[in-house]
């Protein structure tokens, strides 16, 4: 297999790379507890981006994004943020280059909670500019991995959590040298069911991180990993079959 990554290409290795879809990677800097890397969220998707694009043949691997909208997290150091508009004006830049470079079917992967609206807005703009273009999202594979896996892989709180259970134990497998397990702590917190509040962290918790990250274990780690990466190859490879294709059945 050739290169897949757009960072380590020359012209010569993507015209033989017959890319015919992006995956990119949409990620944070921000402060991710005592024991985790500020880079957590860019690291985590796009070592799953670049593990389906090593699966699904013709899929570039963009340069990921690894500045997100953190400022909801930024009580705690050392976290960099964009507004959320610019943060919409970035990729819908991003998405409109590679449509104009001459592909049209992009996946997103974020791995922070604070990129969904952005990403939501931007992707729709540009779909509604490009009607040709097929634009899919993963938008919070920390929910989906529990989603996929079996009922009591996790111990505390479904794995949920900043820099929680479920990301500490990605985060071990994937970057084990990157993590400081002697610092970890984090709390559960206490919001009551019904409407979303709209929260600072530091509200939630005095650590940077929620959940129990000392639940964390590489163990737990692989098994998401595996099952997101599945996942989203499982996507891909349908949408091939469909020829892209997608929406009403049959006309009447």
């Amino acid at each position: 297999m050739g290169r897949i990554f757009h960072a380590e290409m020359t012209y010569v290795d993507f015209k033989e790379g017959n890319f015919d879809k992006a995956i990119v990677a949409v990620g944070s800097s921000e402060n991710h507890g005592f024991h985790l890397p500020f880079g957590t969220d860019t690291l985590v998707a796009q070592a799953i981006a670049l593990e389906v694009a090593k699966r699904v043949p013709g899929t570039l691997v963009l340069p990921p994004l690894y500045y997100g909208v953190s400022f909801h997290y930024d009580a705690f150091p050392f976290t960099l943020t964009l507004r959320p508009e610019v943060m919409a004006e970035v990729l819908k830049d991003v998405f409109t280059s590679c449509i104009r470079q001459g592909i049209s079917r992009i996946i997103i992967i974020n791995g922070h909670d604070g990129n969904i609206a952005p990403i939501e807005i931007a992707a729709r703009s540009v779909k509604v500019n490009y009607p040709h273009a097929f634009l899919a999202c993963l938008p919070a594979w920390w929910v989906t991995a529990g989603e996929l896996l079996p009922p009591g892989t996790f111990e505390v709180w479904g794995g949920l959590g900043h820099a929680g259970e479920g990301e500490t134990s990605i985060v071990l497998y994937l970057f084990p040298e990157l993590c400081r397990m002697e610092e970890a702590r984090g709390v559960v917190p206490d919001l009551p069911e019904g409407l979303e509040i709209k929260w600072r962290f530091e509200e939630l918790t005095p650590y940077g991180a929620t959940g129990d990250p000392k639940k964390g274990t590489k163990e737990k780690g692989e098994k998401m990993f595996r099952v997101l990466v599945d996942y989203v190859v499982r996507f891909l490879e349908e949408m091939e079959k469909r020829g892209w294709k997608y929406g009403e059945k049959s006309r009447v």
